[in-house]
């Protein structure tokens, strides 16, 4: 009785005018920084932090919350027009979603991942709300065996992901094991190629990795078509709502539902991100496409 008393009170504090207007500006500077390549959620609720040394707790947690939320989400914003995603949580936005927008659907691709992120959002804080006690311990009781077992089940994404090439996709996870060797070992704290550069004592950021794997990249392809005369402009179609029909939604319930319980299981486990959940998803949606010769060439 008394949690749901309390529980009653917190939500009487967030529908109050004053929150939701604090909120909304947050989600807004969130946006604008996740949809930066080089800016982060993080960096944004860092910033943010001062600002809220003068509310009250529950009112500063909101804010700071409200600020995170916008930043993650905003992030599919730069994945799906520039090919560069703005969070570590986008880079599977960008296998289908640019491809979507060189297609003239972008405005439809930015519908999806407005709304559906919005729906994950609900669904996961509902889920936090009534089960957070449950899940923590069951969180708790995960010993490097189990952690094992979930960094071993990432890398078996790699083969799934790169079915249509198992070399390219077999030398990317390798070299992709090879960087994050990078930095001091976790268990007896022992340098591990850093050349004697303390700017790697602590591996490799997944910000700036993230900007020179797709974003220079992007730029160089850029670069090259400019010199050959020829450039990809994104254009957009004309759209009505959200840029999708109520069809097209109902029809990615599914996908929706499984790909919610996927970011919400791997998101209560400690030391996992969005990253990891949004590339499981992806691979768990591709498992079900009916036309799977469309997936990275645009399909919602």
């Amino acid at each position: 009785m008394n949690a749901l008393i309390s529980l009653g009170n917190a939500y009487v504090r967030i529908f109050t005018p004053s929150s939701l207007l604090l909120m909304a500006a947050g989600v807004v500077v969130g946006i604008i920084f996740g949809s930066i390549p080089g800016l982060s959620a993080s960096m944004a609720v860092a910033l943010f932090l001062p600002l809220t040394f003068s509310m009250s707790p529950s009112m500063g947690m909101n804010v700071l919350v409200a600020v995170y939320i916008g930043g993650i989400s905003g992030g599919l914003i730069s994945a799906i027009l520039l090919n560069m995603p703005g969070t570590a949580s986008s880079i599977a936005t960008c296998f289908d979603g640019y491809p979507m927008a060189k297609n003239g659907d972008a405005g439809k691709a930015l519908g999806f991942g407005i709304v559906f992120s919005f729906l994950g959002s609900i669904f996961s804080f509902i889920i936090l709300t009534f089960c957070a006690p449950l899940l923590a311990n069951v969180a708790l009781k995960f010993t490097p065996a189990e952690n094992f077992g979930i960094s071993f089940f990432a890398l078996t994404m790699v083969a799934v992901l790169a079915s249509g090439s198992m070399l390219k996709g077999v030398l990317a996870g390798m070299l992709g094991l090879i960087f994050s060797l990078v930095g001091m070992a976790p268990i007896d704290g022992t340098a591990r190629f850093t050349f004697g550069s303390s700017s790697l004592m602590a591996g490799f950021d997944t910000l700036p990795t993230l900007i020179g794997i797709f974003a220079i990249s992007e730029i160089l392809i850029t670069a090259e078509s400019m010199g050959h005369g020829k450039m990809d402009v994104i254009k957009m179609k004309p759209i009505k709502g959200f840029g999708f029909t109520w069809k097209e939604f109902v029809y990615q319930i599914p996908n929706a539902i499984r790909s919610a319980l996927i970011g919400t299981g791997i998101g209560i486990l400690p030391g996992i991100g969005g990253s990891t959940s949004g590339m499981l998803a992806y691979v768990t949606a591709k498992k079900h496409v009916k036309t799977p010769g469309r997936i990275w060439k645009g399909l919602p």
